[in-house]
């Protein structure tokens, strides 16, 4: 495990982070095969943008959990750190996205009795850091995220914007090399959302992590560094 660590955490900018070949995942749905994905595939270099686009129902965000090792493809390969994370049993998995996995979610998902300087914290302390030291890393990335004001707020007390600026922060609380958003200003209004994808895409460079994020809106993934899509379950460049 500390050696798969290690090799992520060695990779420069412009090195493969993470790439997936010919995958596949198929559900069961009354006693019949549901094939989501088909095949397919591509690589998320360091320091990389990438927006996963395409229509609703296409695979996007099955795609999304199978990269996040949140959920087991039925075929092909997914490579992080030059690492198959096919082979890896729930525990490895489990360390490899706790360690090296961002994830934002369209909606906030912050935990609603807990404030935000907690809700940032509670990623650090489950990976082993001490309270004070989580602390101390919580109040910066608030900073950064602009909501350092709402500090010891809970969610409910926030704005939609406010909240998804504490769940941005939460998403870098262990210093991720990849960051993984699912549309991520989709719960926003479209002022709020521009504002909370100008903090994203600002982030996502200061810290030279990839990031592979899906999106409708075409504004959005126009300021990716390049877009892949799936059709008829294929995961594809585009051009």
């Amino acid at each position: 495990m500390s050696k798969i660590l290690d090799s992520l955490s060695k990779v420069n900018r412009g090195d493969v982070v993470m790439s997936v070949r010919d995958i596949k995942r198929t559900f069961v749905e009354g006693g019949q095969p549901l094939h989501i994905l088909r095949g397919g595939g591509f690589d998320l270099h360091r320091g990389e943008i990438i927006a996963l686009v395409g229509a609703s129902g296409s695979g996007k965000s099955t795609l999304l959990q199978c990269v996040g090792l949140l959920d087991r493809p039925s075929g092909g390969s997914i490579m992080i750190g030059g690492a198959p994370v096919q082979k890896m049993d729930e525990d490895m998995r489990t360390q490899i996205r706790r360690k090296k996995i961002g994830f934002v979610y369209q909606r906030h998902n912050l935990l609603s009795d807990f404030t935000a300087l907690e809700n940032v914290m509670l990623p650090m302390l489950a990976n082993g850091m001490g309270e004070d030291a989580a602390r101390a890393r919580a109040i910066k990335l608030l900073k950064s995220a602009n909501v350092a004001h709402r500090a010891s707020h809970v969610p409910g007390e926030m704005s939609g914007g406010e909240q998804q600026r504490t769940a941005v922060a939460r998403a870098l609380a262990n210093n991720p090399d990849i960051l993984l958003a699912d549309e991520p200003t989709g719960s926003l209004d479209p002022m709020h959302a521009g504002a909370v994808f100008d903090l994203l895409l600002d982030l996502v460079r200061k810290n030279k992590m990839a990031m592979l994020f899906v999106t409708h809106d075409m504004n959005l993934a126009s300021r990716a560094d390049r877009r892949i899509t799936i059709n008829n379950g294929i995961v594809e460049s585009m051009h």
